[in-house]
C-alpha cells in the first residue's frame, strides 16, 4: 500500500507547533532531523539545541490531501515553514521508509537507535526503537527529560514502575541501564502491545511486566517514572506515592511550567522535591519519598 509524505524546513522554535498541526491533519508519524547528516543530539537541560534549522517529515495515508495540509501550514506559519516537498512512497512498509529519517538520539550514556543502526559512541547503551503504535520515541521534550534523568541514575538491581508507559521506552531504558525489573502500566491496549514488542526487540522482556492499572500487582518499587499530564498525575498521586519504597525516587513529566506548584502540592506530604528541570515549556519534577 502506498503512502504520502510531506516534508518542510523550519526553525526549531516552531517545530512543536507544526508537529501538533500535522497530527491534527492525520499524520501517522512526524520526525525531525538536522539539515545535514549529523545525528540529532538532544540537548542537556538548560542548554540550547545543537541545531537551529530543522527538517520535518510527516507520513500520511494515501487519501490525505497534502495540498490542503501544506496550505494550512503556510497559513498558520507564514514565511516560517519553507521548502515543501510532497512525495508518494510506493509499495514499501512505511516503518522501513521512516527509518531513513529517524537518526540515533543521545541521552547521556543512552542512545535511542532505529533497527540496524548503531550509536556513534561505541560505548553507549543502545535502545532499539522503531516507529510504532504508541507515544514515545525520545523526540518530545517530556520523554527526553525522563530519559536523561534515567541515564544519570544508578539503577543497578533496582525495581521500577513506568506509569503511563506509551511505547515502553522508559521501562525498557531502565532495564538496559541496569534495573532488575520494571512494570509498565497503561490504560491503552496499543501501548501495552508496543511496550511488549519493544521489550522483545531489546531482549529485556523477561524482566518486564505489562499491565493495566487495575491489574497492577501489589508491590513497592525503588523508582517510579510517570510521563503523563498534570491532571492525571495529580489524581494518581495517592496511588503513585503508595508504591514507592521509603527513600525511593520519583520522576514526573508531562507538566507545564505553570502547573508545577499544583503537582508538587499533590505529592508534598510524602515526596521531597528537587529543583525542577525545564525544557521548551515542559518540566521534569524529581524527588524522593521521605515517609
Amino acid at each position: 500500500m502506498p503512502w504520502l509524505q510531506l516534508s518542510c524546513s523550519l526553525p526549531n522554535e516552531v517545530a512543536e507547533g507544526v508537529s501538533e498541526l500535522l497530527e491534527s491533519h492525520g499524520a501517522l508519524a512526524v520526525t525531525f532531523s538536522e539539515l545535514g547528516d549529523q545525528a540529532l543530539l538532544e540537548p542537556a537541560p538548560g542548554e540550547t539545541p545543537l541545531w537551529q534549522q530543522t527538517r520535518l517529515t510527516a507520513l500520511f495515508e494515501i487519501d490525505a490531501n497534502l495540498g490542503e495540509i501544506q496550505a494550512s501550514l503556510e497559513k498558520h506559519f507564514p514565511d516560517t515553514v519553507t521548502d515543501f516537498r510532497q512525495e508518494r512512497l510506493e509499495d514499501q512498509p512505511w516503518e522501513r521508509a521512516w527509518l531513513e529519517h529517524f537518526k540515533p538520539l543521545a541521552f547521556g550514556r543512552l542512545w535511542i537507535c532505529p533497527s540496524g543502526q548503531t550509536p556513534p559512541a561505541p560505548e553507549g547503551i543502545r535502545l532499539v526503537l522503531d516507529p510504532g503504535l504508541a507515544f514515545g520515541t525520545g523526540t518530545h521534550p517530556t520523554t527526553a527529560l525522563c530519559l536523561e534523568w534515567l541515564a544519570q541514575q544508578d539503577l543497578q538491581q533496582l525495581t521500577l514502575v513506568d506509569y503511563g508507559c506509551g511505547s515502553g521506552i522508559l521501562a525498557v531504558a531502565a532495564l538496559l541501564l541496569g534495573a532488575r525489573q520494571a512494570v509498565a502500566v497503561d490504560i491503552d491496549p496499543q501501548a501495552l502491545i508496543a511496550t511488549k514488542e519493544n521489550a522483545d526487540k531489546n531482549r529485556v522482556a523477561k524482566q518486564l511486566i505489562c499491565c493495566y492499572p487495575q491489574s497492577m500487582p501489589d508491590l513497592t518499587v525503588d523508582v517510579v517514572v510517570a510521563n503523563i499530564l498534570a491532571t492525571p498525575l495529580i489524581e494518581l498521586a495517592p496511588k503513585i506515592t503508595k508504591i514507592i519504597a521509603r527513600g525511593g525516587k520519583l520522576a514526573l513529566s508531562g507538566i507545564m511550567e505553570n502547573q508545577i506548584a499544583e503537582v508538587q502540592r499533590a505529592y508534598s506530604g510524602q515526596i521531597q522535591f528537587e529543583a525542577p528541570i525545564f525544557r521548551e515549556g515542559w518540566v521534569l519534577l524529581t524527588g524522593n519519598r521521605f515517609c
